[in-house]
């Protein structure tokens, strides 16, 4: 993004307001930012001065050029602090740790970060979403290098076996922002957060951290080979008891090296046990994750199976915290050489799929040795207590859920009393499944010879097309297992159950979606009508409030004529923004919002 130097489009002061207004949006972005880090990120008696660059991007500076923050889009929905923001405040952002100071040398280079180039601790990947802002830091400095937003979820990183883009880099170390700056330079590694700079002629003043940041880098300071330093050979760094200063004339110039930085003896024990695993240990820590995803996430009613989506989906997540599974460094080589050796052992039958050119696993023999001598280990969750701020119960009270649940009816009462089912309550899709693959299972219906198909008795076939099938026609003897749990979901009684914050209620029948409709009045002028609100918990009179406020238009509440709730009505044709607002604000799916645009031309 700056690749190359451009001169800003036009510059000027920040306004008191719009300099409040800033700090909200910072506060917003990055929650761990306390008061005192906003006031040295944004010093309340400094200038303030905003530059707009020509691709839109809106640059923050303190007075004397130095960059704080760059807003992407210039809405502050993506606004990223600068490595200068980060020196001040490390804590501002969480940090992906570097394995080396060989892919350091990539980063600083402008290229985004892969996950291979993360080094990952015992405790295994940190939780993240996609689109997060992380700062990039090497071992053994807390300065970080870069900073960027995540390209996927951590939950979407394991399915994927940590390959792929992590973090796509906005900003890094030495790059045409960090060189607008009136005199770049580079902090100590050890003292970053209080830097004070007294003119645009950039000299530093280095104080002490205080009491607690020190004694946690003490120890450390000794370990710390980076060359990430001011290039002052009179520059001396202050002990634990002592505040001094250091100066540096603007005529030196920094001659560091991010890529000379060294992994430290203890980091670099951490990454050699993640890859010393030998061939036998890789073949029999697949054959242990395999058994355990058997155990834990296959059922028979999801076989058949292609190869790829068994690999990424069940093997892969059952892998331990912190460890990389790899295929090609197992004696096997090749996926489809794997699972054909566990066919010829019996564990599993498998088919090659020729047009797709990939191994099905078409069932698993649960009586084979192996799998009857496997102990499947307990998979830890930890249950962190959320803790709600007061400044997020708003954000809370509007996470919404829409659940599709079903209740039993007349058609499949018999299959639920088969298995022991209670038929006056309510069951998700999965769960309806599992009951009618649970009577499959119990009255030995699979078909012997194509395991894919389930042969029907009697009150399966009446379950699924009694009262369906046209009178002369004959009712069929055998379905496939993808249409069976279909095809008996259709023949219970749909509800649905909408969850928002601490509200929740269950309604009988499908959920039915929002509806949002600009039309033309007298004057040729637009105005926007939105109805059922209320089915998503939604109270008209204060999204109507909210939504003056927004678009800065009038807006009102009405009743609506023969039928229960209300319709919100906003002046002006706002209807794709206000689609967007519902999605984004209120998290309310775009499959239950109906668009209808009677103003556009036919």
């Amino acid at each position: 993004m700056f690749k190359k130097s451009v001169e800003a489009k036009s510059q000027q002061r920040l306004s008191g307001a719009d300099r409040k207004k800033l700090k909200r949006t910072i506060k917003e972005r990055f929650p761990n930012a306390s008061d005192s880090d906003l006031d040295i990120l944004i010093p309340p008696k400094v200038e303030i001065t905003v530059s707009k660059q020509p691709n839109r991007v809106l640059i923050y500076s303190l007075e004397g050029g130095l960059p704080m923050f760059f807003d992407v889009d210039s809405r502050g929905t993506t606004i990223f602090p600068t490595v200068y923001a980060l020196w001040k405040v490390p804590r501002l952002l969480p940090a992906f740790i570097l394995k080396g100071g060989e892919v350091s040398r990539y980063v600083i280079g402008g290229a985004d970060l892969m996950f291979p180039g993360i080094n990952i601790n015992a405790e295994g990947l940190p939780e993240f979403l996609a689109g997060e802002p992380w700062a990039v830091i090497v071992p053994g400095n807390p300065a970080p290098i870069a900073v960027g937003s995540t390209c996927m979820s951590s939950s979407e990183a394991l399915k994927a076996g940590l390959r792929g883009k992590a973090l796509k880099i906005s900003h890094h170390y030495r790059d045409a922002l960090w060189e607008s700056a009136d005199g770049p330079y580079v902090p100590n590694a050890g003292y970053l957060e209080d830097v004070v700079f007294e003119d645009p002629s950039l000299s530093i003043t280095s104080q002490q951290y205080d009491t607690e940041v020190t004694s946690d880098h003490d120890n450390d300071a000794d370990n710390i080979e980076s060359e990430v330093a001011m290039n002052d050979s009179n520059a001396s760094f202050p002990d634990s008891s002592s505040n001094m200063q250091s100066n540096q004339n603007t005529d030196q110039q920094v001659t560091t090296d991010l890529g000379d930085l060294k992994v430290t003896e203890s980091d670099k024990g951490v990454t050699e046990e993640q890859i010393s695993l030998s061939v036998e240990d890789v073949d029999a820590l697949l054959d242990k994750c395999l058994l355990q995803a058997f155990y834990t996430t296959i059922k028979d009613k999801d076989l058949p199976i292609a190869g790829s989506t068994l690999w990424s989906n069940h093997v892969l997540p059952c892998r331990p915290p912190g460890t990389v599974l790899d295929i090609k460094k197992s004696s096997h080589k090749k996926l489809s050489k794997w699972l054909q050796s566990k066919s010829s052992e019996g564990l599993i039958s498998s088919k090659e799929d020729k047009h797709k050119k990939e191994v099905m696993v078409l069932a698993i023999n649960r009586k084979h040795p192996d799998y009857t001598s496997f102990k499947p280990e307990k998979q830890q969750v930890e249950k962190k207590e959320q803790t709600v701020e007061p400044d997020n119960e708003t954000n809370i009270s509007r996470l919404m859920e829409v659940i599709e649940i079903y209740k039993p009816s007349v058609h499949v009462n018999p299959i639920f009393t088969s298995v022991g089912a209670d038929t006056r309550q309510l069951y998700t899709q999965s769960e309806a499944s599992e009951v009618v693959f649970a009577y499959v299972e119990k009255e030995n219906l699979v078909k012997p010879t194509n395991k894919s198909i389930v042969v029907l008795d009697a009150i399966l076939c009446d379950a699924l097309f009694k009262g369906a099938i046209k009178k002369g026609s004959t009712y069929p003897s055998e379905i496939h297992k993808k249409d069976l749990a279909p095809t008996f979901i259709n023949r219970m009684q749909a509800h649905h159950q909408v969850t928002r914050g601490k509200e929740a209620v269950v309604r009988k029948g499908g959920l039915k979606p929002m509806q949002i409709m600009t039309e033309r009045r007298q004057g040729n002028k637009k105005v926007t009508k939105l109805s059922g609100m209320e089915s998503f918990l939604i109270d008209a009179e204060p999204l109507a409030s909210e939504l003056q406020k927004k678009f800065a238009c009038s807006t009102s509440v009405t009743e609506l004529p023969g039928k229960k709730g209300h319709e919100v009505l906003v002046q002006g044709g706002v209807i794709d923004v206000l689609a967007r607002y519902l999605v984004e604000q209120y998290g309310i799916p775009k499959k239950y919002i109906e668009v209808l645009d009677k103003t556009a031309r036919k």
